[in-house]
């Protein structure tokens, strides 16, 4: 984790006094635990040069526990810088971040007893140690005994195909292993909450695949919380339980995946045609929202077109080609992916730069460096 947090840990009695005063923040008279996460108004200013940049706007945000919650956003958004205020990397202008109830400006060290995260992928390792060996370090820089947990990193190992390189030093595995290798170490100590920073980078389609399952396996079987910043959409939608989406330092979605979906699942038609040419498309698009236009491959295939049109305007749309005398060969509803409502909510590609908001200002990543 962030050397901020990961050395406020001290040794495993400590750890253990420190947990127990979390648990004792919880809310004895309503019988609740506070949540995992809370951050409320939270601002971060980066100021460089005679440039003053805004890098997340009075966010706040709560990440209950046993959750998988993703954030997006594209580069600029504020999100790296959100995230690192919550891990106590960046201090915060305004606002307040609790940690299992805990209050990071009253009790940093109890607050973060239990955190971990990934962040820049790789480099979270040591490349000169082997895969076990990182395992091993990092669970006692995170006060725990490594022997106590040996079967848990052997099951860790197992379930992300590593076990045939458990001897082999970092710095001789492929990208992807040594992306796999980063989390396993996260999760080496045992943290309940856990950060991860685009965990499937450099990962094969099928070690994607992998990660997202033992994800949904360690919240469904161990409880822990995971927050997942990753531009990679079928991780998202795949894996969390709900989706905050950010843009020029502020939220602008918080909802789950199949929420954000429904949105504008039944807005959005499909109509195909070979009558359709250019003509008709550019009339199409004076009178209505033409989200896409598909043209076919060869001579005489149909054009596809996508319009954003519901109630009275998708009379109106049949009405229009009628006019333009367009025969129409197929029509359906658009059932949109998250990547489609992304781009929608932010005028974002996933991956692209939004507005420049200092993003990589802040403090760099989890402090270990190979």
């Amino acid at each position: 984790m962030a050397e901020s947090a990961a050395s406020e840990r001290g040794d495993p009695r400590e750890r253990d006094e420190l947990r127990s005063d979390s648990v004792r923040s919880t809310d004895a008279s309503a019988g609740i635990s506070p949540p995992a996460l809370a951050i409320e108004g939270v601002s971060k200013r980066f100021s460089g040069g005679d440039e003053s940049v805004l890098a997340v706007d009075d966010v706040s945000l709560t990440v209950e526990r046993g959750s998988i919650v993703g954030l997006l956003g594209p580069n600029g958004a504020g999100k790296t810088t959100l995230i690192k205020c919550a891990l106590g990397i960046v201090l915060p202008d305004a606002g307040s971040v609790r940690v299992f109830g805990t209050d990071v400006g009253d009790g940093r060290r109890a607050a973060y007893a239990d955190v971990d995260a990934m962040l820049e992928g790789a480099r979270n390792d040591y490349w000169r140690l082997t895969v076990r060996e990182n395992l091993r370090y990092f669970a006692t820089i995170s006060g725990v005994d490594p022997n106590s947990v040996a079967g848990r990193h052997d099951r860790l190992l197992d379930r992300l195909d590593l076990t045939e390189k458990a001897d082999t030093p970092v710095r001789e595995l492929s990208r992807g292993m040594k992306q796999k290798v980063s989390l396993a170490s996260v999760l080496a100590g045992g943290a309940e909450l856990v950060f991860l920073d685009e965990p499937t980078l450099g990962l094969d389609v099928e070690s994607s695949r992998t990660l997202r399952r033992e994800l949904r396996r360690l919240v469904r079987e161990e409880g822990i919380t995971i927050v997942v910043s990753s531009h990679d959409m079928a991780v998202i939608e795949d894996v969390c339980d709900r989706v905050v989406m950010m843009a020029d330092g502020r939220i602008v979605a918080d909802d789950t995946v199949a929420a954000l979906l429904s949105g504008t699942e039944r807005d959005v038609l499909r109509v195909g045609s070979a009558d359709i040419d250019d003509a008709v498309v550019a009339t199409l698009r004076e009178r209505f929202d033409v989200r896409a236009v598909e043209t076919g491959v060869d001579a005489g295939d149909p054009t596809a077109v996508e319009v954003a049109a519901a109630g009275d305007a998708l009379y109106d749309l049949m009405d229009a080609l009628r006019e333009a005398g367009v025969t129409v060969e197929e029509i359906g509803t658009v059932h949109p992916e998250l990547e489609d409502v992304f781009v929608d909510l932010t005028g974002m590609e996933p991956g692209g730069s939004g507005t420049a908001r200092g993003e990589q200002a802040g403090a760099d990543s989890r402090g270990r460096s190979p």
